[in-house]
């Protein structure tokens, strides 16, 4: 569809951008990155034919851009430039409307029901409808933005081109804009390259993406080719940190700031409390867990955690819900808590503290294994003989990697299975050695303070704290649990 082969841009003696070559297929989105001032916008003029090259050529649909008459050339592209202020009090439909111009044998002179149906269309799908008759001067900055986004669509080419199009959005607008790009991309083969300055939106929403630096092509393809940590890093001279997207496989970023607290914070035995309705961990400040917990599972910041004490015919159908009511009865805040459940008497809980040359670590674990189960033969269970959880907490003072949060994972799991065996602990169907409960819950948690480990396997400083830790409280959990039980 778009064809760009050594393109070079320039403002008189001053040289822009040079060499820029791509290619976009028909019913694709590129997206073009860069700092300010690499030549982001003046590209865009230089393909749009706003401004001449002053290299190189531009081709669309196989043709050259200079073929095609300015009529010809708008039915094939649609330009919609950084948003400026506007000199005219049109209304929003009479602004809608011009985008309809190069289909017109004369201005406005032959209108069809083509071009009713497409201005309104364009109307509704960027939310201006109510709108209609206000004039553009008595809008907001974002009001109109989507008002000229509609305009762009009324046009109805093929070729759309794009310069900070969420530019003055809010992120509700942001979403219905980019979606209604997309699905116009997905159904229609419409084809879209758009200037970015939200990396995030470009990686979301973008087929390919063309990074910039000082005038020239840093990296072109696809989001996660060009979205290497290292090279964001080096383009936008900014610390950053890349993670996947929770629902599309895009890269997403986030920014790493310089300024770092001085404060050093180390988490010590008055954190924890146990007692018989729950075992309570509170910190001043908030520490990255990553855990399986019933409530705010997952990775993030928290500074409290509970594992509560419920009745062993603990039923409940919306059991976050209740969860949620529960944390706010406690006095505790339901978004800065992690909360786990057990049908064991917390009061039984074990805290292990051990010294390290990089700082303490803590391990909290209760157990209850009246339903273990061998998790290779849990095919053969059918129903569960008595309620029974293991909940393993292991609190670090030391800072982790990701790969060391997922490593100290495995290596905690290892071991709660390793105390199972050396307590013979059985799996009642398959008479087995059991390996856990099904319903065990882990909480692996870091200062991010200290000493950094990039790994958190057994054979590591860290890994092996976790390992004896996790096992010799595990081990002792379930010697108290079977006293209470016989």
């Amino acid at each position: 569809m778009l064809e760009v082969h050594n393109l070079s841009g320039s403002y008189g003696s001053k040289n822009i951008f040079s060499d820029i070559s791509f290619k976009v297929e028909k019913g694709k989105i590129l997206g073009i990155l860069g700092p300010n001032g690499c030549g982001k916008s003046t590209l865009l003029k230089v393909i749009s034919g706003i401004m001449p090259p002053s290299g190189g050529k531009v081709i669309i649909d196989g043709a050259d851009l200079n073929e095609y008459s300015p009529r010809q050339l708008a039915k094939k592209m649609t330009i919609l430039p950084q948003l400026s202020a506007s000199s005219f009090s049109n209304t929003v439909r009479e602004t809608v409307s011009i985008g309809r111009y190069p289909h017109q044998s004369g201005f406005f002179s032959s209108w069809q029901e083509e071009d009713e149906k497409a201005v309104k269309k364009a109307m509704r799908q960027t939310g201006v409808e109510k709108y209609e008759e206000h004039t553009i001067d008595h809008l907001s900055g974002g009001e109109q933005q989507r008002v000229f986004i509609a305009q762009a669509l009324a046009q109805a080419s093929n070729l759309l081109l794009l310069d900070e199009p969420t530019n003055h959005l809010d992120i509700a607008h942001q979403k219905q804009i980019l979606d209604m790009i997309r699905k116009e991309v997905m159904q229609n083969g419409l084809t879209v390259v758009s200037v970015f300055h939200d990396i995030n939106l470009a990686a979301l929403y973008c087929d390919e993406l063309l990074l910039m630096e000082n005038g020239r092509v840093k990296a072109f393809g696809a989001p996660h080719e060009v979205l290497l940590t290292e090279q964001i890093m080096d383009v936008y001279h900014a610390r950053i940190s890349l993670q996947a997207h929770p629902e599309q496989p895009k890269p997403q970023m986030t920014i790493l700031p310089d300024l770092q607290e001085q404060q050093e914070k180390m988490i010590t035995d008055n954190s924890f409390s146990i007692q018989q309705e729950y075992v309570a961990f509170r910190s001043a400040f908030p520490l990255r867990v990553l855990s399986s917990a019933v409530h705010n599972a997952g990775l993030g910041w928290y500074s409290t955690f509970i594992n509560r004490t419920v009745e062993p015919q603990y039923d409940i159908e919306n059991v976050k819900e209740e969860f949620w009511q529960y944390i706010i009865e406690q006095g505790f805040s339901p978004t800065n808590t992690i909360g786990m459940m057990t049908a064991v008497d917390t009061g039984n809980a074990v805290l292990k503290k051990y010294e390290t040359d990089f700082g303490e670590v803590f391990v909290v674990v209760t157990a209850g294994v009246g339903s273990a189960v061998d998790v290779s033969q849990s095919y053969k269970r059918k129903n569960v003989f008595k309620v029974g959880t293991i909940n393993t907490w292991v609190v670090i003072n030391g800072k982790l990697s990701d790969e060391a949060f997922v490593q100290a994972m495995m290596t905690a799991t290892e071991a709660k299975s390793k105390a199972l065996a050396h307590e013979e602990v059985i799996d009642r169907i398959s008479n087995t050695i059991a390996t856990g409960t099904p319903t065990d819950s882990l909480l692996i948690a870091a200062t991010q303070q200290g000493q950094y480990f990039q790994y958190g396997g057994p054979i590591t400083e860290v890994g092996q704290i976790i390992g004896r830790g996790v096992f010799e409280a595990t081990v002792e959990a379930i010697q108290i649990y079977k006293k209470g039980d016989s």
